[in-house]
């Protein structure tokens, strides 16, 4: 009910704005949704939400397995800490845009630069989070898994990941909230396709309304893999954590 309220009155806050901006400025609801409905019978929207999508899904699971795997290994060993630190520094101060524009100009206009950009950019805070992660592991677990002689394939799936989940599903999250927001860019910037492309389309001709409702159908797609897939993979992975009362 609390969500609801909350919608309703993010709905009447809009309302209000359309008819002190005006119709050019800020459409109302209805005609944003008169031009979602009208993008969705054409076929555009959801092939242009398919290409997007499909863009954030292979960005995002190469950036979390290469980033959990680099940051398993930065938290056990100094070394590989030391030595991979400061890549890691200079990735995450580096502008989004400035990687999306080198891997345009050195992969061409293609769609592994494209992917290529998106996962540089989600894997420095992937890997941050999963070091974290790994150094906080509990070392009284380590020597029950040295006395019992646990292989490292064991060790993994008994001991490691286990306190490991809630990290990931942390770094799922935020990175979840990232990619898709570069890949818009990425779109923006160099695809033919995608909602960033539609959205782009739509502000040479000063669209507002076609900007919204294509705004509007991704943040939805976005909202629902969050509560349908983010959160409950965050409860599961965090349910032998001890609640607060």
């Amino acid at each position: 009910m609390a969500r609801l309220f909350s919608l309703l009155a993010l709905l009447a806050l809009w309302w209000i704005g359309a008819g002190l901006a005006g119709p050019r400025t800020l459409p109302s609801p209805a005609v944003v949704g008169l031009a979602l409905l009208a993008e969705a019978r054409s076929g555009a929207l959801l092939f242009n939400l398919g290409a997007t999508l499909a863009r954030v899904v292979v960005a995002f699971v190469i950036a979390m397995a290469l980033g959990s795997a680099l940051g398993l290994l930065m938290g056990r060993s100094r070394l590989a800490d030391r030595l991979a630190d400061p890549w890691l520094v200079a990735l995450l101060n580096l502008p989004a845009l400035v990687i999306i524009v080198l891997a345009y100009i050195w992969g061409g206009l293609t769609e592994t630069a494209a992917i290529a950009a998106v996962a540089l950019n989600k894997l420095p805070s992937a890997t941050v989070t999963l070091r974290e992660g790994a150094r906080a592991l509990d070392a009284r677990l380590d020597e029950m898994a040295r006395a019992f002689a646990l292989s490292r394939g064991a060790w993994l799936r008994h001991v490691a990941i286990p306190q490991l989940g809630p990290y990931f599903a942390a770094a799922s999250r935020a990175g979840l909230s990232l990619v898709w927001k570069i890949v818009l860019v990425v779109e923006l910037l160099g695809r033919p396709n995608g909602v960033g492309f539609e959205i782009g389309s739509a502000f040479q001709l000063f669209d507002v309304t076609r900007i919204l409702a294509y705004s509007l159908a991704f943040v939805a797609v976005m909202l629902a893999i969050e509560l349908c897939l983010v959160q409950p993979f965050e409860r599961h992975v965090s349910r032998w954590r001890p609640r607060a009362a």
